[in-house]
């Protein structure tokens, strides 16, 4: 969360100012001279600078972002000024979560709470924002990707584990008779007597092997 401190004192003008931003291209770098072209020569307006790198706007070398060329984009213009706001100005939003004029004098206070500033500036604060916020949809849901945008899980159908066979037949050719395969299994007693273990295999060798 965070509250900007940026304000200007032309927040009447605010919305010319990002009308002729979305309708001219995007410069290479957002200077005082690229807002004397876009008719704006006062120099009451270079704290509008400061106040689009607050938003997400420009970096801050004034290289226009993402954002800045998302907002040029009249079928998503609001959401983007939405999201803007909600990070620039995240401590008001959270005492109000839809600010309307009736909440003024209260968002006036959290600006003279957190920055320590004068009434006066606390005003132009406020009347910054709110002209921003004429320029947002707050309820705006962001877009959603496409069906085919989305990435598809493939569902691997799930083998269950064979047993193994004890007694198995084998036909290679039918020409060949089937033959046996015995699987015998011997449990040994849990004893630490080496005789017993010598009879066992002795045993074995007896009756199996000879």
């Amino acid at each position: 969360m965070g509250l900007t401190k940026a304000y200007v004192q032309v927040y009447g003008q605010l919305s010319d100012v990002f009308q002729r931003m979305a309708d001219g291209q995007a410069p290479e770098k957002f200077t005082s001279q690229h807002l004397k072209d876009l008719g704006f020569a006062s120099a009451n307006f270079r704290a509008v600078i400061p106040l689009l790198k607050a938003l997400g706007f420009l970096s801050e070398d004034g290289t226009p972002t993402s954002r800045y060329h998302e907002y040029r984009n009249p079928a998503q213009s609001q959401h983007v000024m939405a999201e803007a706001l909600r990070e620039a100005y995240g401590d008001l939003f959270t005492i109000k979560a839809n600010p309307t004029a009736s909440d003024r004098k209260l968002i006036e206070g959290k600006f003279r709470s957190v920055h320590n500033v004068s009434p006066n500036t606390a005003k132009l604060m406020a009347s910054t924002f709110y002209s921003l916020l004429d320029l947002a949809d707050l309820s705006a849901a962001k877009p959603q990707p496409k069906e085919d945008d989305k990435p598809t899980e493939q569902v691997v159908p799930a083998t269950e584990p064979k047993e193994p066979k004890t007694v198995t037949e084998s036909a290679t050719s039918p020409h060949h008779r089937p033959t046996l395969h015995y699987n015998i299994q011997i449990h040994l007693p849990a004893t630490k007597d080496v005789e017993v273990f010598n009879a066992i295999f002795k045993a074995l060798k007896e009756h199996l092997f000879e």
